[in-house]
Order: structure tokens, then sequence, then C-alpha cells
């Protein structure tokens, strides 16, 4: 049985795998330590990761006390909130990813992308018309873009979306019992003034498709049922598409001559951006299941009560994702099948949209911006755990 160090692996470089998953490789799983001092399954091989993700036998419910945690005590505060839908199992899941799903349509789509365009227009307007260079893409294009992106589809202000994501991390550090309650009373409270805002000013958004969802089939809202569809989109969509605007930037501006084929070729372009997704797998400590049942992963048996880590890292850089799975190839035939969304029944819904997206910010940037270039050598970038979920570029200097 290989020990590894606790998870989740960290890493140094953002397209660098970890040495300690190679060991795991051969066999594709084995155990590692958990922050709390528990012992979970890691699976690292596509099959494993694919049979764990869609299998009933593995729970998402966060709230289980045997499920694995990466603090002791943090789940523990989402009992003051109505059930989140990424915590649920089953028929109950399903119903509300029903809805979810329905805001990823190809008619939504073609709804929601031409305002994107829009928004991406503006923010790179915004940044080039800054006087004093360089300036930090992360900070004046990326994160705003991704803030842009959830405020659009959410349809709620990003300054409430901050909020949200504000009164989240207080309920979260807060420790004792009655500073629990006060903290999750503010959270609450302040969702449900928004949510009643927003029904007063219904768009074509996902909040308001909800609010009319709920009015149509109940004849009134369950605000505080509603609240956590609202607060779980609040919290990362813009920090992972954030993350990804800057790696892949940063990757086109060091390939110029790639860049002008894929820019020029939007169906190139498509598997280009799929393979930025697959090689830089950005998220490192999630997905994580529950073992309900004795299950047996190849000749390992896993038992009811064990806790199981699917990095998508190095599930994403097995050689059966893609031929030479550790380069980053620009070029492939095929767009790689990864999962850098996940996969099965908790896939992550924009697993279009967000493609999408990153190919309107590239391809609008350089048209926009042919001369941008790094201002200082890449070498001397540093990287970081974004709001402790998505590596990449801490600040990325450009000029143009």
């Amino acid at each position: 049985m290989t020990e590894l160090p606790t998870f989740p692996i960290r890493r140094q470089q953002p397209g660098v795998l970890p040495a300690e998953y190679e060991t795991l490789r051969e066999r594709g799983i084995g155990r590692v330590t958990l922050p709390t001092g528990k012992l979970a399954w890691m699976v690292v091989r596509p099959e494993y990761a694919r049979f764990v993700l869609s299998d009933p036998r593995f729970s998402s419910d966060k709230t289980n006390d045997a499920f694995p945690r990466l603090t002791p005590t943090g789940m523990d505060k989402i009992k003051y909130c109505a059930p989140f839908m990424i915590n649920l199992d089953g028929p109950e899941h399903m119903a509300r990813k029903k809805l979810v799903m329905q805001e990823f349509t190809p008619a939504a789509l073609a709804r929601l992308l031409p305002r994107l365009q829009v928004a991406v227009n503006e923010q790179i307007d915004a940044m080039l018309s800054l006087s004093e260079k360089p300036v930090d893409l992360v900070t004046e294009l990326s994160y705003p873009i991704g803030w842009l992106l959830q405020e659009m589809f959410i349809g709620v202000p990003a300054a409430e979306l901050q909020k949200i994501r504000d009164n989240v991390w207080a309920l979260m550090l807060s420790k004792e019992e009655e500073e629990e309650k006060a903290a999750a009373a503010v959270l609450n409270g302040h969702a449900v003034e928004v949510l009643k805002e927003k029904a007063d000013n219904l768009g074509d958004d996902f909040m308001s498709h909800l609010i009319l969802h709920e009015r149509e089939e109940h004849g009134e809202v369950d605000w505080f049922k509603l609240a956590p569809l609202m607060m779980s989109n609040a919290q990362g969509t813009h920090i992972t598409s954030g993350t990804m605007i800057s790696l892949g930037v940063l990757t086109l501006l060091n390939r110029p001559e790639e860049r002008a084929v894929l820019l020029a070729q939007p169906d190139r372009l498509t598997i280009a951006v799929e393979e930025m997704l697959r090689y830089f797998s950005i998220t490192d400590g999630t997905p994580m299941r529950l073992a309900m049942e004795d299950v047996r992963i190849g000749d390992t048996l896993v038992k009811a009560g064990d806790g199981m880590t699917v990095p998508t890292m190095p599930v994403n850089r097995d050689p059966a994702t893609c031929p030479f799975p550790n380069e980053l190839n620009l070029q492939r035939e095929k767009a790689p099948r990864h999962m850098a969304f996940g996969h099965g029944p908790h896939r992550c819904p924009a697993d279009r949209l967000v493609p999408e997206l990153l190919k309107i910010v590239y391809t609008t940037l350089f048209e926009r911006a042919p001369a941008l270039r790094l201002a200082v050598p890449e070498t001397e970038l540093t990287y970081k755990y974004h709001s402790i979920q998505a590596f990449g570029p801490a600040e990325m200097p450009v000029t143009w």
C-alpha cells in the first residue's frame, strides 16, 4: 500500500504534475491522509474516476459525518442553510439539476453568449484605456470577466455576490455556536433580501427563471430553499474561469505562430481550449465522495464508510486520455477526453459555457491587442491558489 502525503497534493507550477501522483499510476488507487488526520482513497486512473463519480454507491452528501473532509467542522455549519444541490444524491439531486441544466441548453447559450461578448469587449476596452503600464492582466481582465460571467448568468450584481461570499466565509470561520447562529442569520437574511429584490426586477437569467418556476409550481417562493442555489453559484465560477483566462493568455503569448493559426480557425481553437482545460486542471481538492457500500475498484476493496478523492489533474494526465498526456499540445487532431468539469451526475453544468467564454476572451483580446506581451520575464511570474481552489498566476504584468 503506497502512502502519500496529505491530500490535496499541492503543485508548484500550473502545468507540472506533482511526482507523488505518479507513484499510483500503475495501480490507479491508493491511500492518502486528509488534513483532519483521517485516511481516504485517491484514484488517478480515468476508468476508476468515472466509476466513482457515476456509481450511486458513492455519495456526495457532505453533511454525512463520515464524509471525507478537508477541515474538521467546516461543513457542519451548512446545517443552518437549506440543502445545497451539490450535497444531494439520487432523484433529489437530479430534480434540482434539471432546473439548472435548463440554463445551459443550446438556446439558452445562444441568448447569453452575445451578451458575454459585449461585456468582454467593454472589459478589454477598459484595460486598454489604462494609461499606466504595465497592467496586471489578472486584476484588470481575468477576474473582472469572471465576475461579469457570474453576474450575467445569475442575474445578481457582483457586489451582492461578493457580499454573499464574504458572509459564507464568516460562517465557515465562526467557532462558537452563538457566533455560528449569528453569522448564519446574516448570510440567510442577506440572501433572502437579494432574492426578493430580484423578484421585483426579473430578467433573462438563472435566478429569475428559478423564481418564476417556483411561482408556477407552488404559487409562492420558498426563499430559504432557493437561497442555496444562488449561494453555491456565487462561490467559485469567477475564480476558476478567471484563472483559466490568465493561463490561456499566457500560453498563447508564448506561442505566437500557433496563436495566429488557432485564432483564424475557430474549430481548432475549440480543440486547443479543451486541451488547455485538460492540461492545467486547475483545482486539486475536489471532487470527493463517500462509499456507502463495500465496492471493489480493480483489485482494491473499498469499504462502506471509506472516503474517496478524485483529483482531476492526474486523471487528465493518464496515457489513456490522449497521446503524450504530459505535453500541452494545442494542435491535437481532436479534443481530448478530460474531466476538468468532473463526471457523472455532478458534472459541472457550465462545461459548455466556460469553453465558449474562453474562446471569446482569447479571440477578442488578441484581435484588439495584437502587440500584447509580458512586461517581465516569464521566470519572474509567481503562482498561487486563488481562494484556496484554483492554481494560477498571482499577477501577470502585461504591456502592448
